[in-house]
């Protein structure tokens, strides 16, 4: 556990360039150093030399294991759901963390919460998401970071998005629930993703103005270890709110591509595509994202910049059967871990202000 007494110098920032990417219209990182909103605690680093893929993976393990006793999926709802929420929130309180499971309804409801059903007895089942907090720290300040904890229903999500799981959970056992940060930290695990971002809209819905203000920032976790994987980053690209996120989403993208840079890798930064972060970007608060790809093929630019096969989706296993425990890319998993972790504790110890 990574205490105080272990973050309480600063170090001097520098600032992050942009170039375009050329022929992609897109934007990558290329240079070194923090992005200048604030200077990094100790904790940047020493957060992100702590977690390892070995850590990640065996949470990888446990959610395959979950779905293998339960008809081969985690999709929300199903046996394999509850499995994995149990499973989250046991490794948190494990970790000395106070857990909550607020219930949020399946199916009926549209991407804003709304209810569409006729009568009580037509109401869908009541699924659970997982929130987890630490303790000390502004609790006017908070940085949320989450990931989908549900799988389709054709196959076991173990990339997509158990690794973004299990990158949280790795983050949370290494930072501890009482690591005497300046801001509060907010683990999420959100259910029915994959049905249209429900859990996260419920979620969202269920705070009050006064509590959503109180959020810094949140950072969307999703798809960190395919086997053809991309390294791209989410915030400020695009021609609206909704691609870009609200003002300071560009912030967040630039810290976790500087992060991601100091792993060895050069984020590409790409538009928000309608995850879970929507609720967020609806709600006004600043908004980063990391991913690596879908269905989508690697550019012979990417190949060279990041290495895999030019003219291949970057992952073959997504939304499928095959997305077990062997589709997974340690490799890549380990990059984003580590850049999360960075992303995570400098806005955790940071006094910057996003603009909202």
């Amino acid at each position: 556990m990574l205490t105080a007494a272990r973050i309480r110098s600063r170090l001097a920032p520098v600032v992050l360039a942009f170039v375009l990417l050329s022929g992609c219209g897109t934007t990558i990182a290329r240079s070194a150093g923090s992005t200048g909103q604030a200077a990094d605690s100790p904790l940047v680093g020493q957060l992100a030399a702590s977690v390892t893929d070995a850590g990640a993976f065996v949470h990888l393990q446990a959610l395959q294991q979950i779905a293998d006793q339960h008809g081969g999926n985690r999709a929300a709802p199903s046996p394999g759901y509850d499995a994995s929420v149990d499973y989250v929130a046991g490794v948190l309180r494990k970790a000395g963390y106070d857990v909550s499971t607020p219930t949020y309804q399946a199916s009926d409801e549209d991407s804003d919460g709304d209810s569409h059903a006729d009568s009580p007895t037509d109401r869908a089942p009541r699924l659970r998401n997982v929130i987890a907090q630490t303790r000390g720290g502004d609790p006017d300040h908070v940085v949320v970071i989450g990931a989908h904890l549900d799988s389709v229903t054709k196959g076991p999500g173990i990339v997509d998005d158990g690794s973004g799981v299990a990158t949280l959970l790795e983050i949370a056992n290494h930072l501890g629930a009482s690591p005497g940060t300046r801001n509060t930290v907010r683990f999420a695990f959100f259910g029915s993703e994959e049905e249209g971002s429900l859990g996260s809209a419920a979620y969202v819905k269920s705070l009050s103005a006064a509590d959503r203000k109180k959020i810094m920032l949140y950072l969307n976790v999703d798809m960190v270890a395919s086997p053809n994987a991309g390294y791209f980053v989410q915030g400020g690209q695009g021609d609206d709110r909704s691609a870009t996120g609200p003002e300071g989403s560009s912030t967040i993208a630039a810290v976790l591509a500087e992060q991601l840079r100091r792993t060895g890798v050069t984020a590409e930064t790409i538009e928000f595509v309608g995850d879970d972060e929507a609720p967020f970007v609806k709600a006004g608060i600043p908004s980063g994202g990391a991913e690596n790809g879908d269905h989508k093929k690697k550019t012979e630019e990417q190949a060279k910049a990041w290495g895999g096969q030019a003219g291949e989706v970057y992952d073959r296993c997504y939304h499928s059967a095959c997305d077990r425990l062997d589709n997974v890319n340690r490799v890549v998993l380990s990059h984003y871990l580590r850049a999360i972790a960075g992303t995570l504790a400098h806005y955790a110890t940071s006094d910057d202000k996003l603009a909202r």
